[in-house]
């Protein structure tokens, strides 16, 4: 698969609809304008969205400049609502690409409004914890100062306890359904369906190595940091190695997100452009400070509140979304039928070939790892996680966040299978309909939802509630980390309550004002945003993983060797995920995409210079002659996790003759993973979970 080609995989990722559209050569009256071809597409839209009817590959359909492409054969059962021409009274009248994308391109009232009352219900949740909840509790806690010296007690570290692990009393749903929004970002949300629209469903069986990866998780990872009580997961590293490497993880940390976070931003502007046309640059700095307003405000309550809010929206979007879709198309019978016939339903494919871009092998070779890392040491999770009373209440989130989880990605990639059964016969990306390709689910929904009044908008808004959830929590961990590992450590004196909340906020707004700012980076980097996404965190996420997996399971590695171990992989991991974006981006790696059809298409369109066919060949005739560093950074994306990790803990284990290693009496048993306190000889005695719960500040257990 890694020798066949994938011409749209060279797409860029802009932010504007006008394609290039071939000139109509049909004579037309005076008074027939483009003004008045897109009113009637739009009356047809909305006047047969409902309806469908039997198409096929026509003679009109085949007269509009195209080069068609080998598609399965029709099914005669009704059709999307892409054929949009057909029934205008006059046939000869074909709107071109550019003109039909802006005749796509309304956003009613109703839409606005639905959209921004998921901002605003942000926004005072934002405000009730930030102000009216916070001066409640400072009445309480001025009522206990006049008792004794319990009021004072409690009060003591309350300003960062609040404001980044919620006290330690929120409750177990809620953080369930904010972890899953944590989790399913717009990028996941986008960027699954495409996936599955694309190359087909070797990618559905993730589920699998998410159901396991949360299970390591749990047993691995989760049970030392619970059990520890941290604010910033990398606290961990200084008290099993030293400050440096405490400093090494966060940074990694660090220069994760701040990638990331823009990336998780980018996504939903390019849905809200598709369906308004609105600048992705116009609209992002105005969301994104509504997400900066309460996430500063409010800290992790309010981050944990509006992510229950947003989870629903975006839930019920897409349930909307699939349930029209599957209607208008003809019923889950012709879902099915035309992606079997198109090869994108298939078994998963075994193979130990590493460049196969997504084989059974690579997921469980490599987004097993992945995973596990996302689940159970990153900060933005754990931090969830740390906010809840005890270890009971931890084990039930966990498993509602896991199976939520699947469930909401199962969905996602249904609706992959139900885009394809949409356009089929004419697609929106050969065609420039859509110019990004995670742009293709909100052109389903602009096309088959426009006739319901406030639907577009409550999609749109669902794509930016995942967003949303997910920059808030990144912001609010980053601020984490910053207060914990950069600036406590430095500061001459302890900060006071004060300084505390000053600095949080700042660095909330910080964060989020320069994650704005590098959307413009993003928007050049081309790719598919998902496996662009995992190719750039890996670069840290591999190393990070590794320094986890050297101090909770490598007991005999020192500090010395765990920095040269990390700094190894992180340079390796750079030059390959680098070189694989660059040959990516340049098209020296392309990767075989499904069949693809414009039969069906009833509106200009220019066809493109290359066919999907003419590319495979080229592609498959350099393939058999890659040097050796092209063999290492052809190897599949899913895999960089796991090459990170295994470079670093194989390079800290050899670095090990070089620095020693540690005896088992060296290190505290507390701070390994509980699979490995049984083979651990120490002098320490054993600490076991136990359900109870953890001590909050004057609190009762």
């Amino acid at each position: 698969m890694s020798a066949t080609a994938d011409p749209m995989e060279l797409g860029e990722s802009t932010s504007t609809l006008a394609g290039s559209t071939t000139t109509t050569t049909t004579t037309t009256t005076a008074a027939t304008t483009v003004v008045n071809a897109i009113a009637k597409t739009v009356a047809i839209i909305s006047s047969t969205v409902s309806a469908g009817s039997t198409t096929g590959a026509s003679p009109s359909s085949t007269s509009s400049g195209t080069t068609p492409t080998p598609s399965p054969t029709p099914t005669p059962t009704p059709t999307s609502s892409h054929s949009f021409s057909s029934n205008l009274e006059d046939a000869e009248e074909k709107l071109s690409v550019k003109d039909l994308s802006q005749a796509l391109q309304h956003f009613g009232i109703v839409d606005y409004l639905v959209f921004i009352a998921m901002l605003a219900v942000c926004a005072v949740i934002g405000f009730y914890f930030g102000f009216i909840e916070k001066n409640q509790k400072k009445k309480k806690l001025a009522g206990k100062d006049r008792a004794g010296a319990a009021g004072l007690e409690e009060r003591r570290g309350s300003e960062a306890l609040d404001y980044l692990v919620g006290g330690r009393q929120m409750k177990v749903f809620p953080v369930a359904l904010s972890l899953v929004a944590s989790f399913v970002s717009g990028i996941s949300l986008l960027g699954t369906s495409t996936e599955i629209y694309v190359y087909g469903t070797q990618y559905a069986f993730i589920l699998v190595t998410l159901a396991i990866s949360g299970t390591i998780s749990w047993y691995i990872f989760l049970p030392v940091f619970c059990n520890l009580q941290l604010t910033s997961t990398y606290e961990y590293f200084e008290l099993r190695f030293n400050k440096s490497v405490r400093l090494l993880g966060s940074a990694f940390f660090t220069g994760a997100n701040l990638v990331w976070l823009p990336i998780v931003i980018y996504v939903p502007a390019l849905a809200f452009n598709q369906v308004t046309g609105i600048n992705i640059h116009v609209i992002t700095p105005i969301v994104c400070l509504v997400c900066i307003f309460y996430t500063t405000v409010g800290g992790l309550k309010a981050v944990v509140w509006t992510d229950v809010i947003q989870t629903v929206i975006m839930v019920g979007a897409i349930f909307f979304v699939i349930i029209k879709g599957t209607m208008d198309v003809g019923g889950l019978g012709v879902v099915i039928q035309r992606n079997f016939d198109s090869g994108r339903l298939e078994w998963p494919e075994l193979t130990l070939d590493p460049k196969v871009r997504m084989s059974m092998t690579a997921m469980l070779a490599g987004n097993l790892a992945h995973n596990a890392y996302n689940l159970g040491c990153n900060q933005i999770i754990t931090q969830r996680y740390l906010s809840l009373p005890g270890i009971k209440e931890m084990a039930q989130t966990s498993f509602i966040f896991i199976f939520g989880l699947v469930a909401l990605m199962a969905i996602c990639m249904y609706n992959g299978l139900l885009l394809y059964a949409t356009y089929y016969d004419c697609d929106p990306l050969t065609t420039k309909l859509a110019v990004a390709k995670d742009q293709l689910v909100p052109l389903l929904v602009v096309q088959s939802l426009s006739s319901f009044p406030g639907v577009p908008g409550m999609f749109v808004a669902g794509v930016f509630s995942a967003a949303l959830s997910s920059l808030s929590t990144g912001m609010n961990s980053l601020a984490a980390v910053f207060l914990e590992d950069y600036i406590r450590p430095l500061a001459r004196k302890p900060l006071t309550e004060h300084q505390t909340a000053i600095i949080m906020r700042l660095c909330t707004v910080i964060i989020g004002v320069l994650s704005v700012a590098l959307v413009f980076v993003v928007e050049r980097m081309g790719s598919h945003v998902m496996q662009l996404s995992m190719t750039i965190g890996s670069v840290v996420q591999g190393p990070l993983l590794g320094l986890f997996v050297m101090g909770l399971l490598c007991p005999s590695i020192k500090s010395r060797s765990a920095i040269v171990g990390s700094l190894c992989s992180f340079f390796f991991m750079g030059w390959l995920c680098l070189s694989a974006q660059l040959a990516i981006n340049s098209g020296e790696i392309q990767f075989e995409s499904k069949p693809v059809s414009v039969e069906g298409c009833d509106y200009e369109f220019e066809h493109p210079l290359m066919t999907p066919a003419n590319a495979t060949s080229a592609m498959s005739s350099q393939s058999a002659s890659l040097t050796f560093a092209q063999q290492l950074y052809n190897v599949s994306f899913m895999l960089y996790s796991s090459i990170g990790a295994t470079v670093g803990v194989v390079t800290a284990h050899l670095a090990g003759f070089i620095f020693g290693r540690n005896k088992p009496e060296d290190v505290d048993i507390d701070l390994l993973s509980p699979c490995i306190r049984r083979f651990q000889k120490t002098n320490y005695s054993s600490v076991k979970l136990e359900e109870t719960t953890f001590k909050v500040p004057n609190e009762k257990s």
